[in-house]
C-alpha cells in the first residue's frame, strides 16, 4: 500500500516538473522563466525529501540546503536585474525617487 503512494507522489512531482520545464522553454518573460525554475527546484528538493523518506536516511539533508539557498539567491538576483532594467525604461518623471521629492 505505502509502495502507491510513493508512486502517486512521483507521478504528481513528475508532473510538476514537466509543467515548470514547459514554463522555462515557452516563456514568455524572464520572469515567468524565473518562478518556474524556482518551481523546479523545489520539486527537486520535495523529490529528495520523500526519497529519504522511503529509504529512511538522511544523507540528502546538506544537497536539500545547498538547493535552496541557490535557488533563493538566484531569485534575488533576477528580481534585482528586472527591477533596475524596468527603472531604466521609466520616464524620469515615474520614477518613485522623483515622486519621493515632489511629496
Amino acid at each position: 500500500m505505502i509502495d502507491v503512494v510513493f508512486l502517486c507522489i512521483g507521478i504528481l512531482f513528475g508532473a510538476a516538473s514537466l509543467a515548470a520545464l514547459y514554463r522555462i522553454v515557452r516563456g514568455p518573460a524572464i520572469l515567468d522563466r524565473m518562478i518556474a525554475s524556482d518551481m523546479l527546484v523545489t520539486t527537486i528538493i520535495c523529490v529528495l525529501g520523500v526519497e529519504m523518506v522511503y529509504n529512511g536516511h538522511t544523507r540528502t539533508v546538506p544537497i536539500m540546503v545547498v538547493l535552496a539557498v541557490v535557488a533563493v539567491f538566484a531569485s534575488m538576483t533576477v528580481a534585482r536585474y528586472v527591477s533596475k532594467q524596468s527603472a531604466e525604461r521609466r520616464p524620469p518623471d515615474r520614477s518613485p525617487i522623483a515622486r519621493g521629492r515632489k511629496q
